[in-house]
C-alpha cells in the first residue's frame, strides 16, 4: 500500500495512509465506535513521521523500537531480544490489560 502511494509522491502521505489502514482494511472489521478509535489511536503511534527517525521508541520502557540501518544479522540480534509474550506497552496498554486477558 505504502509503496503505491509513494509511485506518485516524494512524501508519505501519512492522512491516507492512516485512513486506508486504520479505516478501510481494519476499519471495516471494527462495529463498535469506540473500538475504530481504540484503533486509530493506537495506529496513529504506528504510522507517523517520527517513527521514521532514529531513536523513536513505540513504547515507555524504550524495549521496542525500529532498529536502525544495519545487517540481517543486526536485526536478527535486536529481534532475539523482544519477550517471546508481547507486554501490553507495546499498544499502549496499561500493565493491567493482562489480566484480562
Amino acid at each position: 500500500m505504502l509503496e503505491l502511494f509513494l509511485e506518485s509522491q516524494d512524501e508519505v502521505p501519512w492522512d491516507a495512509l492512516m485512513f486506508v489502514t486504520g479505516h478501510i482494511n481494519y476499519g471495516g472489521r471494527v462495529t463498535d465506535d469506540n473500538d475504530r478509535v481504540c484503533l486509530l489511536t493506537t495506529l496513529s503511534k504506528y504510522c507517523c513521521i517520527d517513527a521514521l527517525k532514529d531513536g523513536y521508541k513505540f513504547s515507555g520502557s524504550g524495549l521496542y523500537y525500529a532498529p536502525t540501518d544495519g545487517t540481517a544479522e543486526d536485526y536478527r540480534d535486536y529481534i532475539e531480544t523482544l519477550p517471546l509474550n508481547d507486554n501490553p506497552e507495546i499498544y499502549g496498554l496499561h500493565g493491567n490489560a493482562n489480566i484480562n486477558y
